[in-house]
């Protein structure tokens, strides 16, 4: 059972880092451009889920699971690194899970707190909002560099991280292992279902108030230009949630110790299950954001669209330049045979003794007697003279 595992997480966690890695920076750069529709506080919000996302997906999936898996032995495996993996990926995590709310929070007073929506909707709060939380989880996350210990040591070079043994027995890790715990996952699943659920209530109230003012509860059929303005902002908010919601219930489960009454193989697929989903959460937004955001599938399409242009153009130099150096290979090596030839030629000349030379001079003298008074023979047409004057 343990090797089928193994080897459906060996295809499992490579395909997912090609897959969202990529997706999340594109998410990033179109979001960043500020050309999808949204407000300026909605987009940094989306924009600091989709950067801990990446930062997810690179120090656990990458760094840990194809780690472990193709690469066993890198130096990710010293305890110093390790121990400073830990940190990043738990700070990671908390963000991804903590943005979220921020966000989650953020739509639930622009929808059902218009008073508070001015205020605290702005670009301003939103970039104190994100970096303060980012802050108090990265300290929050510090202890974890002090509760591992080498696993080996291999020429005094201390290898791998394993939790040290009093983590466990110790009443002040003890509370910290809980307060970790609880403050990711669980407080932010139960604050995510109620801030959905109270927007929930809030838009059914609203649309039942607005009907019987605008007369549509007797049938007629008016656009109401406020409430489709709020759609497509509670389709995102609801689908972002949702999707967190479905892929982190899993672990939460696990965490919950609804295994216990199960047996060993059951309660490792499910926790392996339960972290598959968890890593896939950080991949489905983007995802999201294309099926109910039009502008955005739109840059999408035009970034698509530029960097083919960009690529074809490149292509082309470089079909140009490869084109161009082999036609100056060809001369160059064409001016080389004949500089070569010529070299030859001047060798030999130099290397024939005299006496082969007046041979050869009388040879051509008798020819071109032989020939006639005129005294022009081939080798004379050859050489511009003539035999005559050659005698």
């Amino acid at each position: 059972m343990d090797r089928t595992i193994d080897s459906i997480l060996k295809i499992y966690y490579p395909f997912l880092a090609v897959i969202g890695v990529p997706i999340n920076l594109l998410a990033i750069v179109i979001l960043s451009r500020g050309k999808c529709g949204l407000s300026t506080c909605t987009t940094h919000y989306l924009v600091a889920m989709a950067t801990a996302d990446l930062l997810v997906l690179i120090f656990e999936v990458v760094q840990n699971q194809i780690s472990y898996y193709y690469f066993p032995l890198s130096f990710l495996n010293i305890t110093h690194v390790c121990r400073v993996k830990a940190v990043l990926l738990s700070s990671a995590i908390d963000c991804s899970v903590w943005f979220t709310v921020t966000f989650t929070f953020d739509r639930f007073v622009a929808i059902c707190c218009q008073k508070l929506k001015t205020k605290y909707c702005t670009k301003k709060t939103a970039a104190v909002v994100l970096a303060t939380t980012c802050i108090l989880l990265c300290s929050k996350n510090i202890p974890h560099y002090f509760a591992y210990e080498p696993g080996e040591i291999i020429d005094n070079v201390p290898w791998f991280c394993s939790m040290k043994p009093r983590y466990y027995t110790d009443p002040g890790w003890v509370g910290f292992d809980w307060f970790d715990s609880v403050l990711t996952p669980l407080i932010p699943f139960a604050l995510i279902l109620l801030l959905n659920a109270l927007t929930v209530r809030h838009i059914l109230v609203a649309s039942r108030v607005r009907k019987g003012l605008r007369g549509q509860s007797k049938g007629e059929n008016h656009s109401d230009p406020e409430m489709e303005s709020r759609r497509k902002s509670v389709i995102l908010l609801f689908s972002i949630s949702g999707s967190f919601i479905l892929l982190w219930l899993v672990y939460v489960l696990y965490y919950l110790n609804i295994t216990y009454h199960f047996n060993d193989d059951f309660s490792f697929i499910f926790e392996q299950v339960g972290y598959m989903l968890q890593n896939l959460s950080c991949c489905t937004n983007t995802f999201i954001y294309m099926v109910t955001q039009s502008k955005f599938r739109e840059q999408v399409k035009s970034a698509v669209k530029v960097k083919s242009h960009e690529a074809e153009d490149y292509m082309d130099r470089m079909f140009r330049k490869v084109v161009t150096l082999q036609v100056r290979n060809m001369q160059a090596e064409k001016e080389w045979v004949t500089a070569r030839q010529s070299k030859r030629i001047r060798q030999v000349v130099q290397e024939t003794p005299e006496s082969i030379l007046l041979a050869n001079r009388f040879s051509i003298l008798d020819s071109g007697k032989s020939n006639g008074a005129s005294g022009e023979c081939s080798q004379c047409k050859a050489y511009g003279t003539t035999c005559g004057s050659v005698a």
